[in-house]
């Protein structure tokens, strides 16, 4: 008995995609770019379904979803989103995002970790702090596991007085070393754990006291790494910080191309996790 013939429709579908993903990147259609990813309109979502949101204020920055009035905002990462990205590198990928199979082709090929970073994606947590910032380490912890991301928190684990670098290192280590896609530490002042941090190959730590940091040192700067000021920042404040942060994408491939500059200094590239499945 011969095999059964291949649809023609399905022979066609790589070279159909391609195209569709060549359209976008040319800023064909109706859509935008967010966070150096593509953005086009889709659908509207189907009263009660996934994605069926209330429509956000105007303004509401990468990764707000318009709601069903403006349809549903869909994500395309292609080959050309990974350009900027350094081998052995992160590419931050929105939630329910479509990415190519010659995008998570070269992402293999090249060793880049495509990891989920915003619209409520869960995410591996390292989470650490010294006696300075115990209280507050503990409510975050407690928020991001509400939220649903995985917390590994490295200490300390009471208010007896310790040393900031040693938190801060081991959160920096999990990050560089792939065990967790960000990490938090909050000491006294976040200044501290951010310069102890930075002497990680491979992390890029970020002493922010407001939402406009936390997304700017995200989008920008590729932050991996947030410290806080246990002491310096409301408690309502810090909360807010921490959700920006973990909830905008890294940005365009012009601040990829920036950011490699730094990582090149310094002077060996960090162990990386295996691509994530998400």
């Amino acid at each position: 008995m011969s095999a059964p013939r291949p649809d023609p429709l399905e022979r066609a579908l790589p070279e159909i995609a391609a195209r569709v993903a060549r359209r976008l990147l040319a800023g064909g259609g109706d859509g935008q770019r967010l966070g150096g990813i593509h953005v086009t309109g889709g659908a509207v979502p189907r009263p009660g379904s996934r994605g069926a949101a209330t429509p956000g204020p105007a303004g509401a920055g990468p990764g707000s979803d318009p709601g069903p009035a403006a349809g549903r905002s869909r994500a395309v990462v292609t080959v050309e989103c990974l350009a900027g990205v350094a081998d052995g590198g992160r590419f931050a990928v929105p939630i329910d995002a479509l990415v190519t199979a010659l995008a998570r082709d070269e992402a293999r090929r090249r060793s880049i970790e495509l990891t989920s970073t915003g619209g409520g994606g869960a995410l591996r947590v390292a989470l650490g702090s010294d006696h300075g910032g115990f209280e507050l380490k503990g409510l975050l912890a407690a928020q991001l596991t509400e939220q649903g991301h995985r917390v590994h928190d490295l200490g300390t684990h009471d208010e007896q007085p310790v040393d900031y670098p040693d938190f801060a290192v081991a959160v920096a280590r999990e990050v560089a070393e792939g065990r967790a896609d960000v990490g938090l530490c909050v000491d006294g002042a976040g200044i501290g754990s951010a310069m102890a941090a930075n002497k990680v190959p491979g992390v890029r730590a970020a002493n922010c006291n407001s939402v406009a940091l936390a997304r700017n040192a995200r989008e920008h700067n590729y932050a991996n790494v947030l410290t806080l000021g246990g002491r310096m920042v409301e408690t309502a404040a810090a909360l807010e910080i921490v959700r920006a942060f973990l909830g905008t994408p890294f940005g365009a491939q012009r601040h990829g191309l920036r950011v490699a500059k730094i990582d090149a200094l310094d002077g060996s590239a960090p162990r990386r996790a295996p691509i994530s499945s998400h």
